[in-house]
């Protein structure tokens, strides 16, 4: 018996699906084989309205962004959780490679409601200072480490290597 993954969505399709879907009322542009969707999201009835960005390639992954209002500002100095990037803020809503998302689902049905569930616990966060959004979290890129060595990388490996013997 042969099991065929299901067929990726192109960004044709995904604009379709979030032109359609109430949740993501917005707007966006198709061009080439790149999608940019723009919407506004507010986690719970009582918080902020926040501009979202979501922009899709066919083949990888979908990076979802914060325009407004500035994140970091709305921090007060501390670095964003489970972010990507701070500056443009590229949030962190799944775990790549783990199945958790996939080309072939919706991104209305899947990062549409999971940045406002993002935000939900952002603003948790900023009452609290303690990121209840569960997940593992990636290293923060910041803009001065591209002109770095990577040598701790290298170091960290021969320690490993050291303490087998």
């Amino acid at each position: 018996m042969r099991f065929d993954l299901p067929r990726p969505l192109t960004p044709s399709q995904q604009y379709i699906a979030l032109r359609s879907n109430p949740i993501c009322e917005g707007h966006g542009k198709l061009r080439g084989n790149i999608l940019t969707w723009n919407f506004l999201v507010t986690p719970t009835p009582l918080s902020r309205l926040y501009h979202a960005r979501i922009e899709y390639r066919q083949g990888k992954a979908p990076a979802v962004y914060i325009d407004q209002p500035d994140l970091t500002i709305l921090a007060e100095g501390r670095k964003l959780p489970h972010v990507y990037e701070q500056l443009p803020t590229r949030l962190c809503l799944y775990l790549p490679n783990s199945g958790e998302w996939g080309n072939w689902m919706r991104l209305d049905q899947t990062i549409v409601p999971w940045t406002a569930l993002w935000l939900f616990y952002f603003e948790a966060w900023l009452l609290s200072n303690e990121w209840s959004g569960g997940g593992l979290h990636p290293r923060v890129r910041d803009r001065s480490d591209s002109h770095k060595p990577k040598r701790n990388i290298l170091i960290s490996n021969r320690k490993r290597h050291e303490h087998a013997r």
